[in-house]
């Protein structure tokens, strides 16, 4: 009972409403946040981000504790622990964030459906199509047919991003079939680095590559009929080539390289539509070819979406507004990503 909880779980702070006001001069909002991981991504992006919504950070979770408790006391978590359950268990908590290595992300996403709470995962969603279908069953099965249902997204931040959102609005007013390259300089990872293992990280179509897919997915607006790959020989196999082909006739590429260069920008996005050209640099600096109106957007930094799609997440869980990426395009993304990563032939 209460003796091996406190062991497991420090109190970083006493929740007081004064201090919640004062640190953030803005009014509590009725989001209450537990948080199971506590590596690099999650300190250096996804926590500054969670901080500026101004919602209860109530647990972080983490397996050893002590990155847990260090994120914890820097970002204002209530509680640090070692055990995940007590997020399920406590009824405070109504948003759940997931950012476990890949392999946990479906155990735990069904853990927080089945505990009524809203699902905030890193991509990937699962590893597996097992894993798919079973959290498939799991969120319809608790989806009641009135409007209250809880949220389950994806981390897709990309289309989050400033100049995402400038492209998917100027397409919007040229209906006509658009083609895209994405091209990912995405460099080299040990072939026995954990993300590569199939069994643990998922391998980088499922781990990274689900992005671009999603990415394209968006900006087209139509579902994917149709898809395959092409690889490069090497030991690793995760230089490739990926064709989508959209309902609308659109089409689009998204080159995964990891044979490239550091010296060179990590992701370039160009469309091609309606004698119309929008290339965008690095998530810096996006391009217009033919637009009335439109010739450049230029940031002063590179935001690829992540402040504005946690953002996104958290008022739809406090407003009860539908998920920002809707439940179907999450699933044919996986669906999609995870056959590319099986098979080989294709």
């Amino acid at each position: 009972g209460l003796e091996v909880r406190s062991q497991r779980t420090v109190w970083l702070k006493e929740p007081s409403l004064e201090g919640r006001l004062t640190s953030d001069l803005r009014p509590p909002t009725s989001v209450s946040i537990g948080l199971i991981g506590a590596g690099n991504f999650t300190g250096a992006r996804l926590l500054p981000a969670l901080k500026k919504t101004g919602a209860r950070l109530k647990t972080i979770a983490s397996s050893g504790g002590v990155s847990g408790t260090h994120l914890g006391k820097k970002f204002g978590f209530e509680e640090s622990t070692t055990d995940a359950n007590t997020i399920f268990s406590n009824p405070e908590i109504n948003a759940v964030f997931i950012t476990t290595q890949h392999n946990t992300h479906a155990g735990f996403v069904m853990q927080a459906l089945e505990a009524d709470k809203h699902v905030f995962v890193e991509k990937p969603l699962c590893i597996s199509q097992t894993e798919l279908e079973e959290i498939i069953k799991v969120y319809s099965d608790l989806r009641p047919p009135t409007s209250d249902f809880r949220l389950l997204m994806v981390g897709f931040n990309r289309r989050f991003s400033a100049h995402i959102i400038k492209m998917k609005e100027l397409l919007e007013t040229v209906r006509k079939p658009k083609s895209m390259i994405m091209t990912v300089n995405a460099g080299m990872i040990p072939v026995d680095h954990w993300t590569q293992d199939s069994e643990v990280g998922g391998g980088r179509i499922i781990g990274e590559a689900c992005h671009f897919i999603d990415l394209l997915r968006f900006l087209v607006g139509e579902k994917i009929v149709k898809y395959d790959k092409a690889v490069m020989q090497s030991r690793a196999g995760d230089t490739l080539s990926i064709n989508l082909s959209f309902a609308d006739g659109s089409i689009g590429t998204v080159h995964y390289f990891a044979n490239g260069n550091k010296s060179f920008p990590k992701e370039r996005l160009e469309v091609f539509c309606g004698e119309k050209i929008l290339q965008l640099d690095n998530f810096k600096v996006l391009r217009g070819c033919g637009w009335k109106g439109f010739k450049k957007m230029k940031l002063w930094r590179q935001d690829k979406g992540h402040r504005n799609e946690i953002r996104s997440f958290v008022n739809a869980v406090e407003h009860g507004n539908p998920s920002p990426i809707p439940f179907e395009e999450i699933i044919e993304v996986t669906k999609i990503s995870l056959e590319l990563a099986v098979d080989k032939r294709r």
